[in-house]
Protein backbone atom coordinates (compact mmCIF):
# COMPACT_ATOMS: atom_id res chain seq x y z
CA UNK A 1 0.00 0.00 0.00
CA UNK A 2 1.32 3.77 -1.00
CA UNK A 3 1.78 6.08 1.38
CA UNK A 4 0.09 9.37 0.95
CA UNK A 5 2.90 12.15 1.56
CA UNK A 6 1.79 15.52 2.64
CA UNK A 7 1.68 18.42 0.20
CA UNK A 8 4.71 21.29 1.44
CA UNK A 9 2.73 24.13 3.00
CA UNK A 10 2.77 27.21 0.63
CA UNK A 11 6.15 29.15 0.77
CA UNK A 12 5.21 32.91 2.16
CA UNK A 13 7.20 36.23 2.22
CA UNK A 14 9.63 36.75 4.83
CA UNK A 15 8.29 39.94 6.93
CA UNK A 16 11.92 41.22 6.43
CA UNK A 17 12.37 40.93 2.90
CA UNK A 18 8.64 42.52 2.12
CA UNK A 19 9.38 45.06 4.45
CA UNK A 20 13.00 45.93 2.97
CA UNK A 21 12.88 48.98 0.79
CA UNK A 22 13.51 49.52 -2.59
CA UNK A 23 16.54 51.05 -4.04
CA UNK A 24 16.25 53.62 -6.08
CA UNK A 25 18.21 53.91 -9.52
CA UNK A 26 21.21 56.51 -9.07
CA UNK A 27 20.17 60.06 -10.54
CA UNK A 28 22.35 60.55 -13.28
CA UNK A 29 24.41 63.49 -13.82
CA UNK A 30 24.04 66.08 -16.06
CA UNK A 31 25.25 66.51 -19.10
CA UNK A 32 28.57 68.94 -19.52
CA UNK A 33 26.53 71.30 -21.94
CA UNK A 34 23.95 71.82 -19.52
CA UNK A 35 26.43 73.15 -16.50
CA UNK A 36 26.72 76.65 -16.64
CA UNK A 37 30.44 77.61 -17.65
CA UNK A 38 31.95 78.46 -14.06
CA UNK A 39 30.11 74.98 -13.30
CA UNK A 40 31.29 73.32 -16.41
CA UNK A 41 34.88 74.41 -15.88
CA UNK A 42 35.00 73.22 -12.56
CA UNK A 43 33.23 69.84 -13.21
CA UNK A 44 36.20 69.31 -16.08
CA UNK A 45 38.87 70.10 -13.75
CA UNK A 46 37.59 67.23 -11.17
CA UNK A 47 36.82 64.69 -14.06
CA UNK A 48 40.60 65.33 -14.47
CA UNK A 49 41.70 65.11 -11.12
CA UNK A 50 39.37 61.96 -10.65
CA UNK A 51 41.40 60.16 -13.48
CA UNK A 52 44.46 61.10 -11.49
CA UNK A 53 43.96 59.38 -8.19
CA UNK A 54 44.10 56.16 -7.35
CA UNK A 55 40.81 54.60 -5.60
CA UNK A 56 41.19 51.85 -3.06
CA UNK A 57 39.18 48.82 -3.58
CA UNK A 58 39.11 48.12 0.09
CA UNK A 59 35.83 48.58 1.99
CA UNK A 60 34.85 51.79 4.15
CA UNK A 61 35.03 50.85 7.66
CA UNK A 62 34.85 54.92 8.73
CA UNK A 63 31.57 56.31 10.45
CA UNK A 64 31.79 58.91 8.47
CA UNK A 65 30.69 58.76 4.69
CA UNK A 66 33.16 60.09 2.25
CA UNK A 67 31.76 63.38 0.17
CA UNK A 68 30.69 63.47 -3.39
CA UNK A 69 33.42 65.51 -5.43
CA UNK A 70 30.49 67.85 -6.37
CA UNK A 71 31.13 68.93 -2.65
CA UNK A 72 34.51 70.55 -4.32
CA UNK A 73 32.93 72.45 -6.69
CA UNK A 74 32.25 75.64 -4.49
CA UNK A 75 36.01 75.67 -3.92
CA UNK A 76 37.29 75.49 -7.04
CA UNK A 77 34.58 78.44 -8.20
CA UNK A 78 34.36 80.80 -5.19
CA UNK A 79 38.14 80.79 -4.23
CA UNK A 80 40.42 83.55 -5.69
CA UNK A 81 43.49 81.46 -4.22
CA UNK A 82 45.23 78.53 -3.70
CA UNK A 83 44.05 76.20 -1.90
CA UNK A 84 45.57 72.68 -0.93
CA UNK A 85 44.67 69.31 -0.49
CA UNK A 86 45.92 65.40 -0.45
CA UNK A 87 43.59 64.01 -2.88
CA UNK A 88 40.59 62.36 -2.55
CA UNK A 89 42.03 59.95 -0.28
CA UNK A 90 45.55 59.90 2.00
CA UNK A 91 47.02 57.10 3.58
CA UNK A 92 43.38 54.86 2.93
CA UNK A 93 41.36 57.58 4.51
CA UNK A 94 39.30 59.89 2.54
CA UNK A 95 37.46 63.37 2.45
CA UNK A 96 34.88 63.52 4.89
CA UNK A 97 34.42 67.48 5.61
CA UNK A 98 34.82 70.48 3.69
CA UNK A 99 34.67 74.14 4.83
CA UNK A 100 35.04 77.76 3.80
CA UNK A 101 34.64 79.59 6.79
CA UNK A 102 33.57 83.79 7.07
CA UNK A 103 37.32 84.91 6.07
CA UNK A 104 38.04 82.94 3.14
CA UNK A 105 39.72 80.06 4.52
CA UNK A 106 39.42 76.51 3.31
CA UNK A 107 39.24 73.37 5.42
CA UNK A 108 39.31 70.18 4.15
CA UNK A 109 39.23 66.88 6.60
CA UNK A 110 40.63 63.70 6.45
CA UNK A 111 39.07 60.43 7.91
CA UNK A 112 36.72 60.25 10.84
CA UNK A 113 36.22 61.57 14.15
CA UNK A 114 39.07 60.87 16.51
CA UNK A 115 37.22 63.17 19.28
CA UNK A 116 34.13 65.18 19.57
CA UNK A 117 30.92 64.71 16.89
CA UNK A 118 29.03 66.69 15.05
CA UNK A 119 30.15 70.60 15.09
CA UNK A 120 33.24 69.27 17.41
CA UNK A 121 34.42 66.88 15.24
CA UNK A 122 38.60 66.34 15.34
CA UNK A 123 39.77 64.20 12.25
CA UNK A 124 42.63 62.35 11.76
CA UNK A 125 44.53 64.67 9.20
CA UNK A 126 43.04 68.51 8.68
CA UNK A 127 44.53 70.66 5.75
CA UNK A 128 43.48 74.23 6.02
CA UNK A 129 44.48 77.04 3.12
CA UNK A 130 44.40 80.73 4.89
CA UNK A 131 44.44 83.40 1.99
CA UNK A 132 45.55 85.84 4.80
CA UNK A 133 49.68 85.48 4.26
CA UNK A 134 50.19 88.23 7.59
CA UNK A 135 51.27 85.71 9.99
CA UNK A 136 51.88 82.05 10.24
CA UNK A 137 49.72 80.66 12.86
CA UNK A 138 52.18 78.91 15.65
CA UNK A 139 54.98 80.75 14.72
CA UNK A 140 55.51 81.88 18.13
CA UNK A 141 55.14 78.56 19.82
CA UNK A 142 56.83 76.67 17.80
CA UNK A 143 60.39 76.03 16.10
CA UNK A 144 61.04 77.07 13.07
CA UNK A 145 62.26 74.02 9.93
CA UNK A 146 62.13 73.96 5.86
CA UNK A 147 59.55 71.82 4.13
CA UNK A 148 59.69 71.62 0.42
CA UNK A 149 62.74 74.52 0.06
CA UNK A 150 60.07 76.88 1.92
CA UNK A 151 60.04 78.12 5.65
CA UNK A 152 57.58 76.62 8.20
CA UNK A 153 56.67 76.15 11.87
CA UNK A 154 56.52 72.80 13.56
CA UNK A 155 54.50 72.69 16.74
CA UNK A 156 52.77 70.10 19.24
CA UNK A 157 55.13 67.63 18.85
CA UNK A 158 55.44 68.12 14.73
CA UNK A 159 51.63 67.54 14.66
CA UNK A 160 50.93 70.73 13.25
CA UNK A 161 52.57 72.53 10.21
CA UNK A 162 52.24 75.57 8.95
CA UNK A 163 53.77 76.89 6.15
CA UNK A 164 53.49 80.64 3.73
CA UNK A 165 53.66 79.60 0.50
CA UNK A 166 52.85 81.78 -2.64
CA UNK A 167 49.83 84.08 -1.74
CA UNK A 168 48.71 81.41 1.47
CA UNK A 169 49.38 80.30 4.53
CA UNK A 170 48.75 76.04 4.00
CA UNK A 171 48.62 74.33 7.84
CA UNK A 172 48.42 70.84 8.61
CA UNK A 173 46.89 69.31 11.86
CA UNK A 174 47.39 65.52 12.39
CA UNK A 175 46.87 62.57 14.81
CA UNK A 176 50.90 62.34 15.16
CA UNK A 177 54.39 63.68 13.28
CA UNK A 178 54.73 61.24 10.69
CA UNK A 179 51.09 61.57 9.21
CA UNK A 180 51.73 65.31 9.59
CA UNK A 181 55.15 65.18 7.84
CA UNK A 182 53.19 62.60 5.03
CA UNK A 183 50.54 65.10 4.69
CA UNK A 184 53.09 68.06 3.81
CA UNK A 185 54.92 66.23 1.52
CA UNK A 186 52.32 64.83 -0.46
CA UNK A 187 49.83 68.76 -0.15
CA UNK A 188 49.08 70.35 -3.89
CA UNK A 189 46.88 73.09 -4.91
CA UNK A 190 42.91 71.28 -6.16
CA UNK A 191 42.50 74.88 -7.87
CA UNK A 192 46.10 75.86 -9.03
CA UNK A 193 49.23 74.24 -10.98
CA UNK A 194 51.48 72.44 -8.50
CA UNK A 195 52.38 68.85 -7.56
CA UNK A 196 52.69 66.80 -4.84
CA UNK A 197 56.75 66.47 -3.71
CA UNK A 198 57.77 69.32 -5.35
CA UNK A 199 59.53 72.48 -3.69
CA UNK A 200 56.51 74.93 -3.11
CA UNK A 201 56.30 78.51 -4.24
CA UNK A 202 57.81 80.67 -2.11
CA UNK A 203 55.96 83.23 0.11
CA UNK A 204 55.29 86.46 -1.41
CA UNK A 205 54.59 89.59 0.86
CA UNK A 206 51.59 90.67 2.46
CA UNK A 207 48.80 90.48 0.45
CA UNK A 208 46.59 92.83 2.21
CA UNK A 209 43.94 89.94 2.63
CA UNK A 210 43.05 91.10 6.16
CA UNK A 211 42.26 94.57 5.08
CA UNK A 212 39.87 93.60 2.26
CA UNK A 213 36.17 93.95 3.23
CA UNK A 214 34.38 90.74 3.77
CA UNK A 215 31.16 89.91 0.60
CA UNK A 216 28.96 90.30 3.64
CA UNK A 217 30.70 94.11 4.30
CA UNK A 218 29.90 94.86 0.66
CA UNK A 219 27.10 97.06 -0.33
CA UNK A 220 24.80 95.29 -3.01
CA UNK A 221 26.00 94.58 -6.67
CA UNK A 222 29.95 95.54 -5.54
CA UNK A 223 32.77 93.46 -5.90
CA UNK A 224 35.50 92.80 -4.23
CA UNK A 225 39.05 93.95 -5.19
CA UNK A 226 41.62 91.38 -5.92
CA UNK A 227 44.91 90.79 -3.98
CA UNK A 228 48.18 90.57 -5.57
CA UNK A 229 49.20 87.85 -6.00
CA UNK A 230 45.79 85.81 -6.44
Amino acid sequence: MRRSVAAPPPRTRSPLRAAAPRRHAATPLAPLHTIAPSRRHATAILLALLCAVAVSACGDTLQDQPIAPQALESVIVKSRFPVYWLGFEFQRMRITGVTIDPGGAVTIHYGDCLVGGQYTCVTPVTVVSSPDNSFVPGASAGHAVRVRSVAATSAQGGRTVSMATGSVVVSVHARDASLASGAVETMAPLNKVGLPLRPLPPAVPDTGFDRVPLPSELPPGASIPRTPGT
